[in-house]
């Protein structure tokens, strides 16, 4: 998932859905962290908890999205580059 050069982003949790929103409608590649797999131990299990929620029921604490700079540019619109 994650090439170079990686740049972190920070939002609050509507920017962040909102982001997710257009990531999946644009069918950019993207990578999704729940607040959920913070109490699992390992990649099966938090593989497994994404996915006994479903789409919109996440708690998404972050997202890491690739594809061409325009198209990721309008995906994480809102967002302010982390510092």
């Amino acid at each position: 998932m994650f090439r170079q050069p990686v740049l972190i982003f920070e939002a609050d949790k509507a920017v962040l859905t909102a982001a997710h929103e257009r990531a999946v409608a644009r069918g950019l590649p993207m990578a999704v962290f729940t607040a959920e797999l913070f109490g699992t131990g390992h990649d099966e299990a938090n593989r497994a908890a994404v996915a006994a929620v479903p789409q919109g029921g996440l708690d998404l604490v972050g997202i890491a999205v690739h594809g061409p700079r325009n198209a990721v540019d309008k995906t994480i619109k809102g967002a302010q580059l982390h510092r």
